[in-house]
């Protein structure tokens, strides 16, 4: 995608705090651009600033945004996907698998994350998607990522 900074976004950041629990500072998406029902895609979008918790110890005087959160960064974006899928609504899904996981370009601060997740399955219980997480057209991580819906017990 070319342009994708400049474009208005389809969710600001309010109204992705409306679907997501997510807060600060575990909150990894700033806004979506792109948003396809019938392509089952959506692309967020996470600028990374100097001032990010995590370059505090990781790592000083070389800051690397870890790979973990990258991989978060694209589970939000779905859940932001998800969130908006008839009957998911408030539902909270949990991650259930990652695979097929790599990390292929460093992210630093300045930089601006493109988060793409395409669904590959949604049930009412769980759901799989392809997620890249790209820096000016670079991969810099991918991953399938899998999630279930917990039952209500569950998170009491």
């Amino acid at each position: 995608m070319t342009e994708t900074a400049a474009k208005a976004p389809i969710l600001t950041t309010k109204q992705i705090q409306e679907l997501l629990p997510h807060r600060w500072p575990f909150a990894l998406v700033d806004r979506i651009v792109e948003y396809d029902v019938e392509a089952k895609r959506i692309v967020g979008l996470k600028s990374v600033t100097a001032t990010e918790w995590f370059f505090q110890g990781h790592f000083p005087g070389q800051p690397i945004m870890p790979g973990v959160l990258q991989v978060e960064a694209l589970a939000q974006t779905m859940g932001i996907y998800v969130a908006q899928q008839p009957g998911f609504g408030d539902r909270l899904g949990l991650f259930a698998a990652i695979d097929e996981c790599r990390f292929k370009h460093i992210v630093t601060p300045g930089d601006q994350l493109l988060l793409e997740v395409t669904m590959e399955r949604l049930g009412s219980k769980f759901g799989r998607g392809k997620g890249v997480a790209t820096v000016n057209g670079d991969v810099a991580c991918e991953a399938l990522l899998s999630f279930i819906i917990a039952p209500e017990s569950a998170l009491r």
